[in-house]
């Protein structure tokens, strides 16, 4: 049986990859520690638990989710006080919020919503490896933007050549950035809003780690930008700041156009998030602020046992302010390929190479730190022996 031709142009998923990688190692006898993939080790909050397994009794919720692919009305509203309570962003629950299966269907639901077949969408490089396949789904071009530690990890829009800027019907951004760990700034999103203005380009901000950041650093969102609602729409989760990737649930907000076509997209596609699992969701929002502040101290300390190991070995690495990962350099003699291999094969730790989210991630690696401590100072061990050998 032959399948679609699409297929032919999406590359392989990076993180199926090092799945299949661990699970072969692992079949194999060997202690496989990763770090390459960014799931929250520590359990959801209780009174979040304790909240679904209420509402999951109450057979009310066991028909269709209520409103279908919007979501709730009072989930909604929730994350409407959210946005106000922690980023001074105003938004209308009835029309610029929309429930998601989690952040990452957003991205695929915006191109569908967006892009006709050969419109170009613009992405940063390096970037979220499902930015790219979710416009080549749609049958757009992706053009890279090359975001790099000279110029802050933000992407120079006038670098971009009109004619290409002008064919764009969409861009992916995402700060907190995945994978640098770069920080934005008003300033940055009111020069993005001016851009998309100038070309009638619609944006699709990324932003699940707005609440992982270290340094003093205050969460910028898209939206706090003057004209932001005006030409895009920003995606958020529940996943990384209340432990909760598995729950699945997230939302798109902004733009109500946006909003509209991607409920659209989703009315045809799925029938919602379970009731239950949105009750929980409300009580994260409104009751669970604390646990983020207990899991900064968690990522912040062991970041710093990341670090202070790196720079024993002359490193100099400064980490950045945003996400629970480190974009690191790699040793000179060095591709991004050849240093992940290295160090899976001399001491069993995955780690994410940086080429695999574009060409501009070459000469890097990204580690996660959401693995346990015991684990993550045996990687640590691990990586310092290992070191040694290529000094």
């Amino acid at each position: 049986m032959q399948l679609a031709k699409r297929f032919e142009k999406i590359p392989p998923y990076l993180f199926m990859q090092l799945r299949q990688k661990i699970n072969k190692a692992k079949s194999e006898g060997k202690d496989v520690i990763s770090l390459g993939v960014g799931d929250p080790d520590q359990p959801t909050p209780s009174v979040i638990i304790k909240e679904l397994a209420r509402a999951a009794k109450d057979p009310e919720n066991h028909h269709y989710p209520t409103d279908e692919e919007k979501g709730m009305f009072s989930f909604r509203k929730a994350v409407s006080e959210w946005y106000d309570r922690k980023y001074g962003v105003s938004l209308d629950p009835a029309s610029e919020i929309l429930g998601l299966i989690g952040s990452k269907e957003g991205c695929h639901h915006f191109c569908l919503s967006v892009v006709n077949e050969g419109d170009y969408v613009l992405m940063t490089d390096p970037g979220y490896p499902a930015y790219r396949a979710s416009i080549l789904f749609a049958g757009g071009i992706p053009y890279s933007m090359p975001i790099t530690a000279k110029n802050k990890y933000f992407p120079k829009y006038e670098d971009i050549p009109e004619d290409i800027a002008r064919k764009a019907k969409g861009m992916f951004l995402c700060y907190p950035n995945n994978p640098t760990g770069a920080v934005g700034t008003i300033e940055f999103f009111n020069k993005t809003v001016e851009f998309a203005k100038s070309f009638d380009i619609a944006v699709c901000h990324d932003f699940p780690y707005g609440e992982i950041v270290f340094g003093g650093y205050k969460p910028v969102s898209f939206l706090s930008a003057e004209g932001a609602k005006n030409v895009g729409i920003e995606l958020n989760s529940l996943s990384k700041p209340y432990n909760m990737t598995g729950w699945r649930i997230g939302m798109a907000l902004g733009n109500k156009d946006l909003i509209a076509g991607l409920s659209k997209v989703k009315e045809n596609t799925d029938s919602g998030i379970f009731n239950a699992v949105q009750f929980a969701g409300i009580k994260a929002l409104n009751e669970c602020d604390k646990h983020i502040s207990k899991m900064l101290k968690i990522y912040k300390a062991r970041r710093k046992l990341v670090v202070d190991m790196l720079n024993k070995h002359g490193w100099n690495y400064k980490p950045p302010k945003g996400t629970f990962y480190l974009w690191i350099p790699v040793p000179k003699s060095m591709t991004s390929i050849e240093f992940t291999n290295f160090l899976f094969d001399e001491c069993c730790v995955v780690v994410a190479p940086g080429s695999a989210y574009g060409e501009h991630g070459e000469g890097y690696i990204r580690i996660s730190v959401t693995v346990k401590e015991d684990r993550l100072l045996e990687a640590i061990n691990r990586i310092d022996k290992a070191l040694d050998k290529i000094k």
